[in-house]
């Protein structure tokens, strides 16, 4: 009786033992369930870590196919110029330029940035990062101010064809490219005065310091904003003239002219009536002058056909050109614009696409050139032959 009675004693009460089973079966739960939502959890995460590596993968295969076709493109220009005789012009040598900065864009920027999108942070250290953000600022920006050099030099072709076709010499053209080329290094260069940065910090980002609101505004409107005025006002007077041109050389006006050479020709007035001999006489030689008249006035309405239709795809051309390189970089440089006055605007997925669609139009400008161009046409059908033939 004695040790039934300390066994009660030492007994564990009733409301204890509830708990410490109840405890028991949670931690029993738990221990049971644990593998299991482990085990999701692991699988979502591989699940996560595998899209993530496809879209690294296949963003990374766009890009680098975007920077090859740029590469590409251009220097086939710039070959096509540099093969053919007849495209060795001062206006042609403004477009092999344009090729050239283009091309430094796909080979200096473009493979560079690719890495840094795809990566989502700088690897190349602080040295690499200077010299890519010189180079970018330096080649978009002279690509930009090509376009300006061509407008111009079309506008004055255009204008002022007599005067300008003897100034139009390869040297000024040197000129005019040399003028785009330091004002784009003029724009490149202030970030390097105020950068500072230690050689032991570890550089994770790469892009150029927006706190000074100054530079931007400099940078922004230096490098597109007054280049986009002045190229829709070049355009502009281009499309009026060329228009004129065109209404002037328009085969409707030149029928008029024919019509009225035709009732010249034949007008009674131009018969002699005092005798049969003579009669007869200024008949043939009316017949005849009326013959040549109308074979000249066909090739003439045949020239200025041509020539109207010309004008009419010259103006065109510089439509598409101009509409692409808006549609390319006034996004980006209206974001570059909004960043310093709004923070929490600023998104790096969206300011790398916006980049990339401005880096577009160093692949768009060949091939408008090129596809717009008959001479371009047949020069680089040649080439491309003649590369065949070789391989």
């Amino acid at each position: 009786m004695e040790r039934i009675s300390q066994l009660k004693r030492t007994s564990v009460p009733y409301g204890e033992w509830m708990n410490f089973s109840a405890a028991f079966n949670h931690t029993s739960l738990n221990v049971t369930l644990a593998p299991s939502t482990t085990t999701t959890a692991t699988e979502e995460e591989e699940e996560e870590k595998t899209w993530s590596l496809a879209l690294q993968v296949s963003l990374a295969l766009t890009l680098s196919l975007i920077t090859f076709a740029t590469t590409l493109s251009n220097a086939f220009v710039i070959a096509t110029i540099y093969q053919s005789r007849k495209l060795h012009t001062p206006a042609n040598f403004l477009i092999a330029s344009l090729a050239v900065t283009d091309l430094l864009v796909s080979v200096l920027v473009m493979p560079v940035s690719a890495l840094y999108t795809v990566c989502q942070s700088w690897p190349l250290g602080q040295v690499v990062c200077d010299v890519w953000l010189s180079s970018d600022i330096t080649c978009c920006t002279a690509s930009i101010l090509h376009l300006c050099v061509i407008a111009l030099d079309r506008y004055w072709a255009i204008t002022d064809a007599v005067e300008y076709t003897k100034k139009r010499t390869p040297a000024r053209a040197a000129g005019m490219i040399a003028t785009a080329w330091v004002i784009a290094i003029c724009i490149s260069l202030p970030p390097f005065f105020w950068r500072q940065v230690k050689a032991e910090e570890e550089v994770t980002t790469c892009n150029v310091n927006t706190d000074h609101i100054f530079y931007t505004v400099y940078s922004t409107f230096g490098a597109f904003y007054i280049p986009t005025l002045l190229l829709i006002a070049l355009y502009g007077r281009i499309y009026v003239e060329a228009r004129k041109r065109i209404l002037k050389q328009s085969p409707n006006a030149a029928g008029k002219r024919l019509t009225s050479a035709h009732l010249i020709t034949d007008s009674p007035g131009s018969v002699a009536s005092n005798s049969s001999l003579n009669y007869g006489t200024n008949d043939a030689c009316d017949a005849v002058a009326g013959h040549v008249k109308v074979t000249v006035s066909d090739a003439l309405l045949e020239k200025k056909r041509i020539s109207a239709a010309r004008e009419k795809k010259a103006t065109k051309t510089l439509g598409i050109i101009l509409g692409a390189y808006i549609v390319c970089w006034l996004p980006f440089f209206i974001y570059t614009l909004l960043v310093p006055v709004c923070q929490a605007c600023f998104y790096p997925e969206l300011f790398d696409g916006f980049t990339w669609l401005g880096y577009l139009n160093s692949l768009i400008n060949p091939i408008i050139y090129t596809m717009s161009n008959e001479d371009f046409k047949r020069a680089f059908h040649k080439l491309v032959r003649f590369k065949c033939c070789r391989a």
